[in-house]
């Protein structure tokens, strides 16, 4: 613990690394401070209705990526989930479009046209659900929270046109905290949303268990180390890799000859156990809000029935589907973002060979062979952490507090703060100090 917060405070002694950290947490403020301005034309006192609706399963899920935007009628209600809509369409289109696939493969170039591709078609998305916004505002909050007729298309046009622009400036924030800052930009937008909805549930927690004796302190106690241990679960998770041995041909001159001594330096390829990260949950997630979307057109007695299924998040046939799809996308994201065969040809060409395996289609197949044995396992855990939730729920945890068991929102906080941390661990090991996240021996900075 000593070494951590030597290590902690190695962090201000680097100016660059410094400077990054209080932009990140500057523009992270900002971020916060717009998800509490309230649309103009809307009384903020009269939202009670919508915060009872981002209490429920499905809409509490929105709330927390929005960071409480939400069911705060605010200017940044859509959050950045339109800039991750767009990507995961630009990413999935990337495996189909012959465009696309020519800009992956054009180094930097590439990158910044898909990235302004991705933008357009992010306000594009944005241009459809900020009136679908606008329309739920109608059908949840009262006429006297309407400060000027809500029928009128001036109020349409103007909040469509606030939510887009709210929209454009989240993901500017998240692209300038990614490129002066520390971390990725757009994850840390979401954390943050995720982190701030934390003491709320928990003190709904502890109200109800302590306060209300429904189970007492040691009941709250236990949940706490079940929490903490889901959370060691998933970081072992998210850090665990599979190592492929490797070899690298190494050449000796003797003499008038060159002479090939294999085994010479070894390395490993490291295959993750969990590839994918946390996007199969959320491609799943979007695609359990479609039957409840499309269930809600209609008034029949069958389509309520689905409505109803679909919006418990905490319901048996929601987590059983939900689980389904997750080990489905699984498989398919580690496919379309693990290129085995692109591995092997440049283990190839740089003179490298896995031992027993031949250089080229084998070794392809043989990664591709292991990559398939290693994301079952992954996708069944990330299956379970994803319905974790509903399992605690069934031991009279609090919805609010139960949805940080597991899913989405755990998920994306672990990843984020290890990524986050990583970056941090680079600066302070190329300046000659300790990590932050192994102990060992202090060094002194060298000028």
């Amino acid at each position: 613990m000593k070494k951590f917060f030597e290590a902690f405070a190695n962090v201000w002694k680097i100016e660059e690394l410094k400077n990054r950290i209080l932009v990140t947490l500057g523009l992270l403020l900002v971020y916060r401070f717009g998800a509490h301005v309230t649309l103009p034309g809307i009384d903020a006192t009269g939202l009670t209705n919508l915060t009872k609706q981002a209490q429920g399963g499905i809409g509490w899920l929105i709330d927390v990526f929005t960071g409480g935007a939400f069911s705060q009628a605010s200017v940044f209600a859509l959050g950045i989930m339109p800039y991750i809509s767009a990507s995961i369409v630009v990413q999935l289109m990337g495996i189909a479009v012959p465009y696309l696939q020519k800009l992956q493969k054009e180094g930097e170039s590439g990158r910044k046209t898909l990235n302004q591709i991705t933008r357009w078609l992010t306000i594009a998305i944005t241009m459809v659900q900020g009136p679908g916004y606008i329309y739920n505002l109608y059908r949840t909050l009262p006429p006297e929270a309407f400060l000027m007729p809500s029928d009128s298309f001036q109020f349409l046009f103007s909040s469509v046109v606030i939510l887009i622009t709210g929209t454009i400036f989240a993901m500017w924030l998240g692209e300038k905290i990614t490129d002066k800052g520390i971390g990725n930009g757009i994850s840390l937008l979401i954390l943050v949303g995720i982190i701030a909805r934390m003491p709320q549930a928990f003190v709904q927690e502890f109200t109800s268990v302590v306060t209300e004796n429904n189970g007492g302190p040691l009941k709250l106690l236990l949940e706490v180390v079940v929490w903490l241990v889901v959370i060691i679960a998933c970081i072992l998770m998210v850090m665990a890799v599979r190592k492929i041995p490797v070899q690298y041909a190494r050449r000796t001159a003797s003499g008038d000859f060159e002479q090939d001594m294999f085994g010479g330096n070894r390395q490993w390829i490291p295959l993750k156990l969990n590839a994918s990260g946390v996007m199969p949950i959320i491609f799943a997630q979007a695609i359990m809000f479609i039957p409840a979307a499309l269930a809600g057109l209609s008034k029949s007695d069958m389509a309520q029935t689905v409505t109803a299924k679909f919006q418990d998040v905490f319901g048996l046939a929601y987590n059983v589907v939900f689980a389904l799809l997750i080990i489905i996308f699984t498989y398919f994201y580690t496919a379309i973002t693990v290129p085995t065969n692109k591995m092997a040809d440049d283990l190839k060409r740089s003179g490298g060979f896995i031992p027993g395996v031949r250089p080229g289609v084998e070794t392809g197949d043989y990664l591709d062979r292991i990559m398939s044995l290693i994301t079952f396992p992954g996708s069944l855990f990330l299956a379970f952490i994803a319905v974790f939730p509903a399992v605690v729920r069934n031991f009279g945890v609090q919805p609010q507090w139960a949805l940080f068991y597991g899913g989405t929102s755990l998920l994306i906080m672990v990843g984020v703060a290890i990524d986050t941390i990583q970056q941090i661990n680079s600066y302070l090991l190329n300046r000659h100090y300790d990590g932050l996240m192994k102990s060992g021996k202090n060094r002194k900075a060298v000028a």
